[in-house]
């Protein structure tokens, strides 16, 4: 079979496109015959080594993905050869950048019904560190106010939609770019980062702040005064850390998106009732994923791309 795998840590260069043998499943795994799978950022991370995750060698980069189930191991309950499944990838094993891939069997989840397969790569780990910030650390409930900041990227348009769908107001910063999608994602106010301070702009405080990009620490400490006290800082950027204010009781979390197939089913029960939406911006076969990662290395990738084998 054909997948793209690196051998040491690198640049994009390390990328290479070869052939494999087709993977045999073990106990509790499935094969799956990759319909897509979906580029991070944290793909070009683990390929330069800059992510603290021990990654196995050579690694085929793509934890997000979308196919069919091919094969069973042993011990495998639920899933049948023919079923449409997307999952999240343990990151530190051989991904789907690749014609199949084994996976976990607990790590995969029926596929929406409602888009194409190979799109639906493009929904597994995005769109769990959005629940993940709002509600599982954030603790957004109906009624409060969350600001997200840095709302234009992918996994901002989905914490967009889960929001204002369970009951919360939305303010959310964006540049001029990004600042339609943001309000067709369902932000009820749109704030032009690039020319307007969001602290000024805001009617009151917030009850969490969601921090998605990689901002000036300054600026985030900054921030936290639009936080009401005993309200919460969550950012996704672990990179920097988050700020808090304890003598406000203003808490900081900062999260890194971790399996649930539970809230997966959730998702997949959302896109399947048009409730979110799943964004595909690009579409690239296979041999192309070097490139896309000396793109992203060079300056960011705009929107969610998924690759084809």
């Amino acid at each position: 079979m054909r997948a793209v795998q690196f051998h040491d840590f690198g640049g994009p260069e390390v990328l290479q496109l070869v052939e494999r043998d087709q993977p045999t499943p073990g106990t509790g795994q499935v094969r799956v015959r990759v319909a897509a799978s979906a580029y991070n950022a944290a793909d070009g991370g683990m390929r330069g080594g800059f992510l603290p995750i021990p990654v196995q060698l050579p690694h085929v980069p793509g934890y997000d993905v979308s196919g069919t189930v091919d094969a069973l191991g042993d011990g495998v309950d639920g899933l049948s050869v023919g079923d449409a499944v997307i999952g999240f990838l343990p990151m530190e094993r051989d991904g789907g950048a690749a014609e199949y891939v084994l996976a976990p069997a607990d790590t995969l989840v029926s596929a929406p019904t409602t888009l194409p397969l190979a799109d639906a790569a493009a929904l597994p780990s995005v769109a769990l560190t959005a629940w993940q910030a709002l509600f599982d650390e954030g603790h957004l409930q109906a009624g409060q106010r969350v600001l997200i900041v840095g709302a234009g990227g992918v996994v901002g348009k989905y914490a967009i939609q889960l929001a204002a769908r369970g009951g919360a107001t939305v303010i959310a910063t964006a540049s001029p770019r990004s600042a339609d999608a943001v309000r067709a994602a369902g932000a009820h106010q749109v704030i032009d980062h690039t020319t307007t301070d969001p602290l000024g702009a805001l009617d009151g405080q917030v009850d969490v702040l969601l921090n998605l990009a990689p901002i000036d620490p300054a600026q985030f400490a900054a921030d936290v005064a639009a936080v009401r006290d005993g309200g919460i800082v969550v950012s996704t950027t672990a990179s920097m850390a988050t700020p808090g204010d304890d003598a406000r009781g203003v808490r900081a979390a900062t999260v890194f998106v971790q399996p649930n197939r539970g809230r997966q089913t959730e998702l997949v029960s959302l896109v399947d009732a048009g409730e979110l939406t799943v964004e595909v911006t690009r579409r690239i076969p296979l041999a192309e994923l070097p490139e896309l990662h000396a793109e992203a290395d060079a300056g960011g990738v705009t929107g969610k791309v998924i690759v084809l084998p």
